[in-house]
């Protein structure tokens, strides 16, 4: 594929922005790609090459790229103004629809980020429980918030994260009953935050009862459970993945599917905790785009159209999708494994099974970018980095699937 174009942009970014990129995430060698539309699952870059999309933005797409029903809701609010600095009738529709949904969410807070959604229930937790620590699981993703970005045995000068600030933070193994029993001990622990489905070490599922067990140790510490369910929520069912598990959270953060496709988060839980955020209580959250109308109108479309339905549909063509994938794995002789939860998944090479974060870092990275080249080359967009995660939408049709699955075996075969 020809992409003069996106090397000609990438040379002048490159000068005014660190990496030519707004995030890390978005960077590879020997340049990144330019995208100028997409429709479905479907993309085109600015020379006019077509991909079919498995990054889908790292997860809000699960009705695709423009589609009709977020245009509609999108094009209506402009009309009427894009943000007031004052409530609004779509940002408490919004609201309603997710303690509707959302088993957890007795109360909602509509912020910009996920990011800012780990931020403030973190300092919520801290607020409402008078404790300082913090638990993560290794190779965890929390958004760029200095506390969640390292722990007491990762600070450096040179990262920007101070030893105080990485203190209060214990990173253990995710699937460990014994480490997270062992961190409880002392009763220091404001909360534990976790995706109760990694995402952001690929795709790594809980292991039998893990969240249970983790549920029930928290209570017995009065130590708050965050499910960090910014990727998750709104994916795996419509009350994401603690619907699906059947582990209530006290809190829970969300982003992502619930903006449409806009720049979202929130972070919702227990009324009793909540209510110590300001203006009623003494922690301290504010932001002037939170809640933003046009966003909020995004959103609102967006869990309107995801069905119980549609999420029965979207999960069986992953699964056959992944099951594609898988053996083709196995007859091409390459070791590895392909890890899903709904319409989320990652294959990793050079392992035979991932169930936590240290083990997602012995896998092969270079096979992998070596697939990731060869896949965009076939037409084929995956999520560059080899611990991201691969995301199907509504509009990932059977023929898209088929080209996928095609297109992979023939990059196998030509690895091998």
């Amino acid at each position: 594929m020809i992409r003069k174009t996106s090397l000609q942009y990438h040379s002048e970014t490159e000068n005014i922005t660190p990496g030519g990129v707004s995030s890390p995430v978005r960077a590879f060698d020997p340049y990144p790609i330019y995208m100028g539309s997409g429709a479905g699952c479907l993309i085109k870059d600015i020379d006019g090459n077509e991909y079919v999309d498995l990054c889908m933005a790292y997860g809000p797409l699960i009705l695709g790229h423009a589609h009709p029903s977020i245009i509609s809701a999108v094009t209506e609010q402009l009309k009427k103004g894009s943000v007031f600095g004052t409530p609004s009738v779509p940002e408490t529709d919004l609201i309603k629809t997710i303690t509707e949904k959302v088993p957890c969410a007795e109360m909602v807070r509509l912020v910009n980020s996920g990011t800012e959604a780990v931020m403030h229930s973190v300092r919520l937790a801290r607020g409402y429980t008078g404790r300082n620590g913090i638990v993560k699981m290794k190779g965890g993703f929390h958004g760029s918030c200095d506390s969640m970005l390292s722990d007491r045995t990762q600070s450096s000068s040179k990262n920007g994260i101070t030893e105080y600030t990485a203190y209060d933070t214990y990173a253990i193994e995710y699937n460990s009953v014994g480490q997270m029993e062992s961190v409880l001990e002392g009763g220091n622990i404001a909360a534990v935050i976790m995706e109760p489905v990694m995402g952001n070490a690929g795709v790594i599922l809980p292991e039998k009862d893990y969240l249970k067990k983790v549920r029930k140790m928290t209570e017995k510490e009065e130590t708050l459970l965050i499910f960090d369910e910014v990727i998750t929520g709104f994916r795996l069912s419509e009350g994401g993945a603690q619907e699906k598990y059947g582990i209530i959270p006290d809190i829970c953060t969300m982003g992502k599917i619930m903006g449409g496709g806009l720049p979202a988060g929130a972070f919702a839980g227990r009324k009793d905790i909540m209510m110590h955020l300001s203006p009623t209580g003494p922690v301290v959250q504010t932001g002037t785009f939170s809640g933003n109308p046009v966003t909020a109108a995004a959103g609102l479309a967006a869990l309107t159209e995801m069905t119980e339905k549609r999420y029965e549909d979207l999960d069986k063509s992953t699964e056959e999708l992944v099951s594609s994938l898988s053996d083709s794995m196995n007859d091409r002789n390459i070791t590895g494994t392909v890890n899903r939860a709904g319409s989320m998944f990652q294959m990793f090479f050079g392992v035979k099974a991932v169930k936590n974060g240290t083990e997602a870092q012995r896998c092969d990275r270079d096979m992998y970018t070596n697939l990731f080249r060869r896949m965009l080359d076939a037409g084929v967009y995956m999520p560059p980095a080899a611990l991201e995660v691969n995301f199907t939408s509504t509009e990932h049709h059977k023929e898209d699937n088929q080209k996928i699955s095609e297109e992979f075996d023939n990059v196998l075969r030509c690895m091998k």
